[in-house]
């Protein structure tokens, strides 16, 4: 019997090659695209779920009065936590700061020196591999940071310096913005299985020579929360009970302070498995996933997979005429209903495995450049259930394809199909159209989001910011000298006078970086209770040249005005916050007056509102200075009038190297640098692009079979039309219609689907493009276009054909 009905498989594909070269193809592509997108998202959620104590580890963040939210503390906090409350087994922090985005380590063997720039390097705690689990390939993590000056590097660093050499005990001298100080490589841990929310590749001791000092200072509960805090609970412990005791335990310590300040914050957990996927603040360790996006990739999976599984059963239905006298004499013979059903639910498993066959031929082929798309270094077999999971999704979707087509054929009435009376079906007829409406629904929402996205980034790109940043060169300075500000002058001195360059500067930080410091400032004859959080940026004096920010009253710093050590200027945002004017804020004070510390400030300037951060961001009220918190001497900004950008960058590593011969020069461009903000929505759009046009093409694949059908059941009636004098373009007009009249409901139906999930998507932007009529329109056109092409191309074929031969066949 199983062989019968293998026979009848075979001999049912080799038969039709078109329907099931399109089944197939169809099928395969479907199983790729999902196989695909279910490597990516496999790969995004095994973000931290290695961590051995994840199911009791937590970080710590704060919601302020704002509905801000904050996820580093303070660093008593920590420790405080540790010692007061009984539900703590260990806690730990990590610190980082725009000065140490990038740090010069250097190793001397012998006479031979080895240096390179490296990022994503943290101080932590000695707990810190106490509660993140690490897979060291040398050392010991759970005493590797037990020493001061210790220092604990990824294995890619290792194998830079020391090739396969153990380095533990090996020292490495680390420029940091303190000072060079050498510290002792005390483990290597591996980098590909440790994917965290925390990229880090390299952990130096908080215990150090450098920055212990300031830290054992920071003794304010809520000043200076730039400690990243981890907790792990004691097994058993109620996470939900925990973080009320907490937020008890924080308001004993804090309530004084935060009535004198002016605000309030809630402190809440967050499970270190869940940060990367569903931690979105503005100051995260780095680059976050985004769940939002998973669901997306996800249901364009499922939607393309069912697509291709809604031609199956279309091309399935519309051949059945085909198959019906078949069926008819089987029963007529004997078969029963069960049988017919076996048949063609083997018949569409057959085909399913054929698919999955080629699926996994395009998956290897197609992998390394979806790698290069999604930035990933993802490998078929990463998840060893993946293979059970691939046959399982093959079982499920040739059950699925052809359960409908089975139980329909196998229903035919053999009587009435000898008769042939199974033409034109209503309820299979009425089904098909459904089933092309809801494929070109799914198109016409995934053409529409890749056209929204698209003028989104488009929009970012090209969006005002509110200061000049093209031909603007960044050269990080900070992180490698001890002494900034007399290796700036050194530089500028140098690079003054270059035709190619219009001026030089330098600041604490530069727009596209977060700025960490800020202030809590009130108005002349005002309170605590009018405090405005001001973020400030330390900068040279000509800065605000330099970056061409807008100056619309008083003036900017100068060194005629030596008092400039005492004043800000504001932005427009933070003048208004402040409750003056940009006509009357010039020569008003500002104070600060927190804790121990006091400060007042003279407005000497109003510049206009710019985005120092990404436009995911509401414009936050900002404030230059020459002297408040960081080195105005981390970044030099050298704005260039030159097209030539190959022969000023050697005229500045010549400059560089005569002054700084031991230091690698590195320089990035400000623009380039803005845009990195907006990485994530690229990767997003080339996605959802690349998936986009596959489910369009797996839909046309459906729409062109159907033709095909159409036409060969319509010929004769073409025939005819064309000996009472029809022509090509009327037949072409025929045939087309229909197809194109359910496109145009399918457009209808997708509008408002495809409008309501772009428009949350673009709410997540502070600055967005506003949707017009015109994207849908263009959605559609597109939609109809694609299709008429793919039903016209058919239709053609059948309009030149010979009316005798067909009248003559018939």
């Amino acid at each position: 019997m199983l062989n019968n009905f293998l026979r009848i498989a075979i001999r049912h594909i080799t038969r039709n090659k078109a329907f099931s070269f399109i089944n197939i193809a169809g099928f395969a592509i479907g199983l790729a695209t999902c196989l695909l997108i279910m490597l990516y998202i496999l790969d995004e959620h095994r973000y931290d779920k290695h961590q051995e104590y994840g199911d009791r580890s937590y970080r710590i963040a704060y919601l302020n009065n704002k509905g801000e939210k904050w996820v580093a503390a303070s660093a008593p906090l920590a420790f405080g936590i540790k010692d007061a409350l009984p539900e703590v087994e260990q806690v730990s922090r990590l610190l980082t700061f725009p000065d140490i985005a990038r740090m010069l380590l250097q190793y001397k063997d012998g006479t031979q020196q080895k240096q390179l720039f490296e990022s994503n390097g943290y101080y932590v705690d000695s707990t810190f591999f106490q509660i993140l689990s690490y897979k060291f390939i040398y050392g010991n993590a759970l005493t590797a940071l037990n020493n001061p000056n210790s220092l604990v590097i990824c294995e890619d660093i290792a194998h830079k310096f020391f090739g396969h050499v153990n380095p533990v005990g090996k020292q490495i001298n680390v420029n940091t913005p303190f000072g060079p100080f050498n510290y002792t490589v005390t483990g290597v841990f591996e980098s590909k299985t440790s994917k965290s929310h925390i990229p880090g590749r390299y952990f130096l001791s908080m215990r150090n020579n450098d920055t212990w000092n300031w830290v054992r200072q920071q003794t304010s509960w809520i000043g200076n929360s730039v400690f990243y805090t981890y907790v792990k609970l004691k097994k058993g412990t109620d996470a939900k009970h925990f973080e009320a005791k907490l937020q008890s335990f924080f308001n004993e310590k804090t309530a004084a302070d935060m009535k004198a300040a002016g605000f309030s914050l809630t402190l809440y957990l967050q499970p270190v498995p869940d940060i990367y996927l569903h931690s979105s603040a503005a100051n995260e360790i780095g680059a976050n996933g985004n769940i939002i996006y998973l669901y997306i990739l996800g249901s364009i999976a499922v939607f393309i997979l069912v697509i291709a599984c809604v031609n199956f059963m279309n091309l399935s239905t519309a051949s059945a005429e085909k198959r019906a006298r078949e069926v008819g004499m089987r029963k007529v013979l004997g078969a029963g209903k069960g049988a017919l059903i076996r048949q063609f639910i083997g018949e569409s498993f057959l085909m399913s495995l054929l698919a999955l066959i080629l699926a996994l031929v395009l998956v290897f082929t197609l992998l390394p450049y979806f790698n290069i798309l999604a930035q990933k270094e993802i490998s078929l077999f990463d998840n060893p259930y993946l293979l059970l999971w691939i046959i399982v999704l093959t079982i499920t979707s040739g059950l699925f394809a052809g359960a409908y087509p089975a139980f329909y054929l196998s229903a035919f009435n053999p009587v009435s199909v000898l008769k042939g009376k199974v033409l034109n079906n209503f309820s299979a007829v009425a089904i098909r159209k459904g089933l092309v409406i809801f494929q070109f629904t799914i198109s016409i929402c995934l053409i529409f989001a890749a056209i929204v996205i698209r003028q989104q980034l488009h929009y970012l790109k090209n969006q005002p910011l509110g200061f000049r940043k093209e031909q603007q060169l960044i050269l990080p300075l900070g992180q490698a000298f001890l002494n900034s500000e007399v290796h700036y002058s050194s530089l500028k001195n140098e690079l003054t006078g270059y035709p190619q360059i219009k001026s030089i500067s330098s600041g604490s930080v530069y727009p596209g970086t977060s700025a960490m410091s800020d202030m809590l400032f009130y108005p002349e004859g005002g309170s605590k209770s009018d405090i405005v959080d001001i973020h400030l940026a330390t900068v040279e004096k000509d800065y605000i040249e330099t970056l061409g920010f807008q100056v619309l009253n008083g003036r900017t710093f100068s060194k005629d005005f030596p008092a400039d050590s005492t004043s800000i200027i504001l932005n427009e945002t933070a003048v208004k916050a402040l409750g003056y004017t940009t006509a009357n804020a010039v020569g008003r004070k500002i104070h600060y007056d927190f804790g121990q510390f006091r400060d007042a400030r003279t407005i000497v300037g109003v510049v206009k509102d710019f985005n120092f951060e990404s436009l995911h961001n509401p414009i936050q009220p900002y404030g230059f200075t020459t002297n408040t918190f960081g080195s105005p001497y981390n970044y030099v900004i050298v704005s260039a009038v030159t097209d030539n950008y190959t022969d000023l960058l050697q005229k500045i590593r010549q400059v560089w190297e005569k002054l700084h011969p031991a230091i690698p020069l590195e320089y990035s461009f400000l623009d380039q640098d803005f845009q990195r903000n907006y990485q994530k929505e690229r990767h997003a759009f080339g996605i959802i692009s690349y998936f986009t046009i596959i489910a369009i093409f797996i839909a046309c694949l459906g729409l062109f079979g159907l033709t095909i059908f159409s036409a060969e059941q319509r010929k004769r009636e073409i025939g005819i039309r064309k000996v009472l004098g029809a022509s090509a373009r009327n037949v072409v007009v025929l045939l087309s219609r229909d197809f194109i009249r359910l496109v145009l409901i399918a457009f209808l139906i997708a509008s408002p689907l495809a409008w309501y999930a772009m428009d949350k998507w673009l709410s997540e932007f502070a600055f967005h493009i506003q949707i017009s009529w015109l994207t849908f329109l263009a959605a559609g056109m597109l939609a109809i276009f694609i299709a008429l092409l793919t039903v016209s191309s058919q239709a053609a074929k059948a309009a030149l054909t010979n009316p005798v031969k067909t009248l003559k066949a018939e």
